[in-house]
């Protein structure tokens, strides 16, 4: 290691500019591009997070510190697995016998096929949960001759609030369970419950709005009962590999603080296991074109921007700019927990409805921790954890703007000929967001704050 340790290292910012208005201007300035959408986001990230050192606010020692490889390798890991599993059609399987299992009847579709996104969404990641159901939703309504957005809708929906439900449903999670300390049985002990209740109460106003309304003729009910979902099913092998490495890395999750490993350890893991068992009997040519295709299914925009956003944050974390932050929301709030903690996932809602709830979240992280000794320890932080998770990634059902698992839908449908418009969605799902965020304050403060 070249020039001063990490542990040791303090700003020295050119031409002797305070550090946290440097820090602070990089900063903003970064969020704004990223905002705008007019360069690819990880990109700025990247350009931010060189800013940073080039500015003398961290050297790249510290820099690569600033940087949650848990929640790296978390993602990266699940996105290998997935990018495996999906081959084998087994989303489109699960997505035909549940709209059989109903008798192809419109509103029992609807369910079927909301529970199925929840599902998915809550132990994979809600993006690629809505790129297999989605397409399949299209296929059924056009045959079943209803119109697709009452089901497109409550799938976006159900994709976000199922993927609040766990640790690894959606990477605000990941984060903070990374950050905080906090494993996939502590998601599923604290998370879950509210998120049931949350589902429950959002099925009533769709059916109020939409699901009294679905008819179909016995016609078109039949022309879906016809579907064989065995016909999805594209490589029984891969299926029952994919099925067995997913329960062993679910397993290894809910073990993972007995064993004393990290939740990326075991994503890791489960992928290159199911790569050796996927190319096993393959040639050696074949296994590097099968291994490569895989590699290449990750997203490698969303992982370099979080290398990035990871570093422009800890820039100002170290220049002091986000413990100033927390002094200042502590004297609006009183230094009160319940008003701590309802502001945190209020905030986080709102903003997550409008903005990336990735580059919020990860801003949030260290701006929460540092309210720790304020508080009474780390210990005493869980409130506000539950809060930012509940409330960033109920938010991202705001606008369709709020979530990627949103505009892929929106994507789909528009190539349909069935656009979802913005103002439209607006007014209808922001009100839904609205009520679940009311659901979770009211489940947060009687549960953690009474």
């Amino acid at each position: 290691m070249h020039g001063e340790a990490a542990g040791t290292w303090l700003p020295k910012v050119i031409f002797g500019w305070d550090p946290l208005w440097v820090s602070s201007i990089l900063f903003v300035a970064t969020y704004v591009v990223i905002i705008t959408e007019r360069v690819n986001r990880a990109i700025v990230s990247l350009l931010g997070a060189g800013a940073m050192i080039f500015a003398g606010i961290l050297n790249q020692q510290t820099a690569i510190r600033g940087i949650d490889f848990n929640t790296l390798g978390l993602l990266t890991g699940m996105m290998v697995i997935v990018a495996v599993t999906r081959r084998c059609g087994v989303f489109q399987y699960v997505a035909i016998w549940s709209a059989k299992k109903v008798d192809a009847r419109p509103w029992g579709i609807l369910l079927m096929l909301s529970m199925v996104t929840a599902l998915f969404s809550s132990f994979l990641d809600n993006v690629t949960t809505v790129l297999l159901i989605a397409p399949v939703t299209l296929l059924i309504t056009e045959e079943l001759g209803v119109h697709p957005y009452p089901f497109l809708f409550s799938e976006i929906l159900f994709s976000n609030i199922g993927g609040t439900a766990t640790l690894i449903g959606d990477p605000p999670n990941i984060m903070i369970g990374s950050a905080a300390h906090l494993s996939f049985v502590d998601f599923l002990l604290n998370l879950t419950p509210v998120v049931l209740i949350i589902m429950a109460a959002t099925l009533v106003p769709i059916y109020l709005f939409y699901g009294r309304k679905l008819r179909a003729t016995e016609e078109a009910r039949q022309r879906v009962l016809k579907f064989d979902e065995r016909e999805a099913i594209t490589d029984p092998r891969l299926l029952k590999q994919s099925l067995a490495v997913l329960s062993l890395v679910i397993l290894g999750f809910v073990l993972a603080h007995i064993l004393h490993v990290e939740p990326a350890t075991v994503a890791m893991f489960g992928a290159a296991l199911l790569l050796l068992l996927d190319n096993w009997t393959r040639k050696s040519e074949d296994q590097s074109r099968n291994v490569h295709h895989a590699f290449s299914e990750v997203e490698w925009v969303t992982i370099f921007f979080f290398v990035g956003l990871f570093i422009v944050v800890h820039g100002i974390d170290r220049a002091g700019v986000l413990t100033i932050m927390a002094h200042e929301v502590l004297a609006l709030t009183g230094g009160s927990m319940a008003v701590t903690a309802m502001t945190v996932m209020w905030v986080s809602a709102v903003a997550s409805s409008i903005v990336d709830n990735i580059p919020f979240v990860a801003t949030m992280i260290p701006l929460i921790k540092s309210m720790a000794p304020s508080f009474g320890g780390t210990h005493q932080l869980l409130p506000l954890w539950w809060s930012l998770a509940l409330g960033a990634c109920l938010g991202g059902n705001g606008s369709i703007i709020g979530a990627s698992a949103n505009l892929i839908v929106a994507g789909f449908s528009e190539r349909a000929g069935y656009p979802i418009r913005f103002i439209p969605f607006l007014l209808q799902a922001f009100p839904l967001m609205l009520l679940s965020v009311a659901i979770a304050s009211a489940y947060v403060y009687a549960r953690y704050l009474m």
